[in-house]
């Protein structure tokens, strides 16, 4: 599993308030380590370094992220494809991706015509599943990392 600095962890505020004293360390300013904490954290809101502390985890496991091969299903067609978006959503339980997928996959219910997709875009929870469901009853999208 590999971890995001993307999402505010009390890793990512403290990769921040390094770059802050290196920052203005190279300004001739003289910062120590805990203002610099106290500056980012209430950049980022909070009242304290402490309040901050305890209100973030340590570090935020991401289980996609952009350049993963992946594979699965989408409208019940298998793929092979690999990740170029991913977007944590606000309620911190879904992702927004989109899948450039190895080879086209047909996205009509019958065959009596071809709709090949290439790229899509998809909504799937932390087990890669989409919450949107198909007329059946099935997920539009199922997602495995490969």
């Amino acid at each position: 599993m590999s971890f995001s600095l993307d999402i505010q962890s009390v890793q990512t505020l403290k990769s921040e308030a390094k770059a802050l004293r290196d920052q203005r360390s190279a300004a001739g300013e003289n910062l120590t380590h805990g203002a610099a904490l106290e500056a980012v954290a209430k950049a980022h809101g909070f009242r304290d370094w402490n309040t901050a502390r305890a209100s973030l985890p340590d570090r935020v496991a991401v289980p996609y992220q952009v350049g993963q091969r992946v594979h699965g299903t989408y409208l019940e067609q298998p793929f092979k494809g690999v990740l170029i978006g991913v977007q944590l959503m606000g309620d911190q339980q879904h992702f927004k991706i989109t899948v450039n997928f190895d080879e086209p996959v047909n996205v009509t219910p019958n065959f009596m015509f071809a709709a090949y997709r290439h790229r899509v875009m998809a909504t799937i929870d932390l087990h890669g599943v989409s919450p949107a469901l198909r007329g059946n009853g099935k997920p539009q999208m199922i997602v495995h990392r490969s």
